[in-house]
């Protein structure tokens, strides 16, 4: 028996190995060290670790797996979507040919390229929320749309850069601060920008302590940030149930694009509140949300496999999603200084950087920045309103762009 030559055949087809051997393979090496740091930022630093952990350790699979088994025993195949999405290919029509070499990570990215973990995962939210803050002020609703606008400024710049409208339109919808809303768009229009878009759209949520102060400290007064605004009324029992049933209706009939994300919304609300099914919503916002978040997390970070992160498009991508952000909170806060002036200075207009649809962290920003200048402000439940307006409001912004670049 040849031991030398044994152990020497080993060490060649090791994983260490092919990441010097193989074509590409120190790229693999990269995005495993990416890998690394995104775990640490989820679970020393606590940056979204629900959704931030998953998605590392699904980057980290992919990219173990991928090179290393020349592909053979990956666990996630991007040429696979890749042939999917290519009408001329040979793959196109032969799904179950395909999907007898999938991975493991390819099942779980059904879900992802089917719209259903996002979907689910409104639905959660749908459940977790109370609208009645922003029934008892429609108002509301204004400062959600202003804080759209940078959806659509970082949509021009993205055509501006050389990238096409699909993916002009995933990557202005970072500027919605929706997660969810983000990866459903984008495994529509543009699935080869999946990875960067929505590690961009998830960072910049967990930064928003961050992002936002200084902004709002820019945009408004010590006059403005000192406002105390009055308790709203109470809304009824009858409000909170007719409302998910009302906004599902209009949304989706208005924007038929819309109801994967809209519907899920208002059900998982419906639920919270009709009185009747506090099963379903418990498991909603629980169980259901948990399992879903594992399962999006992963097949997404799968998507970060090297040969598709590790271009300059990715930094454009992380540029282009955080002045997105920047003009989407600056949208919400000219929308709030309109409102403070035409209202008499009764309004205070911190809350409209909530808009954004980051629940509840944009609103818990608004309460924090508030009471540095005012011990005894509390803008809370003024916020939260903007703030599920902001998710409504990204989903349509979202359907939108869905019905004009959808084909």
């Amino acid at each position: 028996m040849d031991i030398l030559g044994t152990v020497q055949k080993l060490a060649m087809e090791s994983g260490f190995a092919a990441f010097f051997l193989t074509e590409g393979g120190w790229k693999n090496l990269v995005m495993i060290l990416i890998a690394f740091v995104l775990l640490y930022l989820g679970i020393a630093k606590k940056f979204e670790p629900l959704l931030l952990c998953g998605i590392a350790f699904g980057c980290l699979l992919s990219n173990l797996s991928y090179f290393i088994g020349m592909g053979e025993n990956a666990m996630y195949h991007p040429e696979m979507w890749a042939a999917f999405l290519d009408q001329t290919s040979p793959y196109y029509h032969s799904y179950g040919h395909i999907m007898a070499n999938a991975g493991l990570l390819d099942f779980f990215y059904i879900g992802v390229k089917a719209g259903i973990y996002p979907s689910l995962i409104f639905m959660g939210v749908g459940a977790m929320t109370d609208f009645g803050p922003l029934l008892s002020n429609p108002k509301s609703l204004l400062l959600g749309a202003a804080a759209q606008l940078g959806v659509f400024v970082a949509f021009f710049g993205a055509v501006l850069l050389g990238f096409t409208g699909p993916q002009a339109a995933s990557i202005g919808i970072i500027g919605g601060a929706d997660g969810p809303t983000a990866i459903f768009l984008t495994t529509k229009l543009a699935p080869e920008l999946l990875g960067p878009i929505a590690i961009a759209a998830y960072s910049y949520m967990a930064l928003i302590p961050m992002i936002q102060p200084p902004i709002m400290k820019l945009m408004t007064t010590e006059k403005m940030r000192v406002v105390k605004m009055e308790q709203t009324r109470e809304v009824s029992k009858a409000e909170k149930i007719v409302f998910p049933i009302l906004v599902a209706t209009f949304v989706i009939l208005l924007l038929p694009s819309t109801a994967p994300l809209i519907g899920c919304l208002m059900l998982g609300n419906l639920f919270r509140e009709c009185g009747v099914t506090d099963r379903l919503s418990d498991t909603a916002q629980n169980a259901l949300m948990n399992i879903v978040t594992i399962f999006l997390a992963t097949s997404v970070g799968a998507t970060m496999v090297a040969q598709n992160f590790l271009n300059f498009s990715t930094i454009k991508i992380i540029i282009l999603g955080l002045i997105a952000f920047a003009i989407s909170t600056t949208g919400g806060l000219v929308g709030g200084i309109i409102m403070y002036k035409t209202s008499g200075g009764r309004i205070n207009p911190l809350i409209g950087s909530a808009g954004v649809s980051a629940v509840p962290m944009a609103a818990r920003v608004s309460q924090d920045v508030g009471r540095r200048y005012n011990k005894s402000n509390f803008l809370l439940m003024h916020a939260m309103g903007p703030n599920v307006a902001g998710v409504i409001g990204s989903a349509i912004a979202a359907g939108f762009l869905l019905s004009v670049f959808g084909g």
